[in-house]
C-alpha cells in the first residue's frame, strides 16, 4: 500500500478573510522582520570587507586575508539551502509564522555571539572556527527567513497586487543594509579607524540583541494567510513537502534558482566587493566613499523596490527581468572603469543606477514571482530551495570569486565582468521559462479585447452595409417612381 502524502484531515473550518488592515500589518511585519534579519546578515558582509582580514587572518598577505575573509562570508550562503529545506518542510506543514519567529531568534543569537568571538591573536585558529560556525548558523536562519516572510506578504495580498505586497519583504534587504552600513559608519566615525578595527566593530553585532527583540514583538502579531489555514483545515498539508516539490516541480526550482543569479551577484559587487576594490585602488577615501554610496542606494531602494513590484503587477515580471539583466551585463564594464578613475563624489549616483534601476527591477517582484511558480502546499519548500540554491552561486560566491578573478586578471576586473555577463544570460533563460501570471492575464485580456473589437468592427461594417443597401433600395424605389 503506498504511503499517503497528506496528513489526516481535521474538521474543516473556513478562515476569516484578510482585511485591508491585516494586509497592512502583515506588510509592516514582513518589512521590519526581514530588515532585522538582514541587518545581522549584512553586518557580516561589511565586516568581511573591512575588518575580518586583519582580525582573524593577520598572518597572511592582505590579498589572501581578503580572500579568506570572503570565504567565511560565503559559508553562510552554503548553509542557506539547509535552512530553506528545514523551514520549507516545517513551514508547509505547521505554518509560516512559527518558522519566521524561530529564524529571527537564531539569527539574533548567532550575530550577538560574533560580537564576542576573540581575535586570532588571542585564541589562534579557534577564532576562525568559531566565526565559521556562527556564520553557518546565520546562513541557516537566513535560509529559513526569506520564504516565510515572502509568503506571508504574497498570500495575504489581493491577486492583482502580489508584486507590490511581496515587495515589502524585498524592502527588508535594503532596510537591513541601510541599518547595518549606517551603524558601522557611525561607530567608525565616533571611535576612529584604529579603535574601530581593534574592538569597535563588535558593537554593531552586540546591538543585534536589541533590534531582534523589536522584530519579535512585531512579528508575533501576525497570523498565517487564510489560504494556508484552509489548506491545513482541509487536510491538504503534505507529509514531505520538500520531496514533493523536488519530484513534481523541478523546472520551477531550476527557474527560481536561475532568476537568483545576476541580480544578487550585482548586489554583492555594489555593496560588498566594491568596498574592498575601492580601498585597494583609492585608499581609505575610496572605502569611505563606498560606504556612503551604500547608504544612499539602500535608502533609495526603500522606495524603488516597491515601485518595481507595483510596476510588475501591470506590465509583468518577465519583461522587467530580461531588460534589466541585459542592462547589468552592459553596465558592469563602465562601473569598474569609474571605480578606477571616476570622481568619487559621483559614486552614489553611479551606484544608484546599478542598484535602484537594474537590481531592484529584478529583485522587487521576486517574492510574488517565486510564489507563483508553486502550489500552496509546496510553496515554502519549493521557492526556498530555488532561492537559496541560486544564492549560493551568486551572492554567496561572488565576493570570493571577485577577489580571485581580479587577482588572476593582474588587478583588472575583466574576468569578473565577463562572469557577470554569463550570469545575465542564464537569468534571461530562466525568465523565458518562468510562469508569468501577469503577462498571461494581459495576453488573455488583449485577446478578449481583440475579439470584442473584431466583433464590433464586423457589426459596424454590417450596419454600414445595411445602411448602404437601404439607401440603394430607396434610391432604386425613387428611380422607379421617376421612370
Amino acid at each position: 500500500m503506498p504511503t499517503p502524502t497528506t496528513a489526516a484531515a481535521p474538521p474543516v473550518r473556513r478562515a476569516e478573510p484578510t482585511t485591508g488592515a491585516t494586509r497592512r500589518r502583515v506588510a509592516l511585519a514582513s518589512f521590519v522582520g526581514t530588515t532585522v534579519e538582514y541587518y545581522d546578515f549584512y553586518l557580516y558582509a561589511t565586516a568581511s570587507a573591512l575588518v575580518f582580514a586583519p582580525t582573524f587572518f593577520p598572518s597572511v598577505t592582505p590579498a589572501i586575508g581578503v580572500i579568506a575573509s570572503f570565504a567565511t562570508y560565503g559559508v553562510g550562503f552554503v548553509a542557506r539551502p539547509l535552512g530553506g529545506v528545514i523551514a520549507g518542510h516545517l513551514g508547509d506543514r505547521i505554518g509560516r509564522k512559527k518558522l519566521l519567529v524561530a529564524s529571527l531568534v537564531l539569527m539574533g543569537i548567532a550575530s550577538t555571539l560574533i560580537g564576542v568571538v576573540p581575535s586570532a591573536a588571542t585564541i589562534g585558529v579557534g577564532a576562525v572556527v568559531a566565526l565559521v560556525f556562527l556564520r553557518l548558523l546565520q546562513g541557516v536562519a537566513a535560509g529559513a527567513e526569506w520564504g516565510g516572510s515572502a509568503l506571508l506578504s504574497v498570500e495575504h495580498a489581493p491577486e492583482r497586487h502580489r508584486g507590490l505586497f511581496g515587495a515589502f519583504t524585498q524592502m527588508g534587504s535594503a532596510g537591513g543594509m541601510l541599518l547595518a552600513t549606517g551603524v558601522f559608519t557611525l561607530v567608525r566615525s565616533l571611535l576612529g579607524n584604529e579603535v574601530f578595527l581593534a574592538w569597535g566593530w563588535r558593537l554593531p553585532f552586540l546591538f543585534s540583541a536589541v533590534i531582534v527583540a523589536v522584530g519579535l514583538v512585531i512579528r508575533l502579531g501576525v497570523q498565517d494567510a487564510p489560504v494556508f489555514q484552509e489548506l491545513r483545515a482541509s487536510g491538504g498539508v503534505e507529509r514531505f513537502p520538500v520531496w514533493q516539490a523536488i519530484r513534481h516541480h523541478p523546472r520551477a526550482i531550476l527557474v527560481t534558482a536561475g532568476l537568483r543569479l545576476v541580480q544578487p551577484a550585482l548586489y554583492s559587487i555594489l555593496t560588498t566587493y566594491s568596498l574592498t576594490y575601492l580601498a585597494a585602488v583609492r585608499g581609505p577615501s575610496g572605502s569611505d566613499a563606498g560606504l556612503q554610496a551604500v547608504l544612499v542606494i539602500s535608502a533609495v531602494s526603500l522606495v524603488s523596490t516597491p515601485f518595481w513590484g507595483w510596476l510588475s503587477d501591470r506590465v509583468g515580471r518577465r519583461v522587467l527581468t530580461i531588460w534589466s539583466a541585459v542592462g547589468i551585463a552592459v553596465l558592469i564594464w563602465p562601473f569598474f572603469a569609474f571605480l578606477d578613475a571616476g570622481p568619487l563624489v559621483l559614486l552614489p549616483l553611479v551606484a544608484l543606477i546599478g542598484m535602484c534601476v537594474f537590481h531592484d527591477s529584478i529583485y522587487g517582484p521576486q517574492a510574488a514571482w517565486f510564489a507563483e511558480q508553486f502550489p500552496t502546499g509546496r510553496r515554502y519548500s519549493g521557492m526556498s530551495l530555488g532561492y537559496q540554491i541560486g544564492s549560493i552561486f551568486s551572492v554567496g560566491l561572488t565576493p570570493l570569486l571577485a577577489a580571485v578573478f581580479v587577482e588572476l586578471g593582474g588587478g583588472s576586473p575583466w574576468i569578473l565582468c565577463g562572469y557577470l555577463g554569463v550570469y545575465a544570460v542564464l537569468t534571461i533563460v530562466a525568465a523565458v521559462f518562468a510562469v508569468d501570471p501577469v503577462a498571461r492575464a494581459r495576453g488573455r485580456a488583449a485577446a478578449r479585447g481583440g475579439v470584442r473589437g473584431g466583433a464590433a468592427a464586423r457589426g459596424g461594417a454590417a450596419a454600414r452595409g445595411g445602411a448602404r443597401g437601404g439607401a440603394a433600395a430607396r434610391g432604386g424605389a425613387r428611380g422607379r417612381v421617376s421612370r
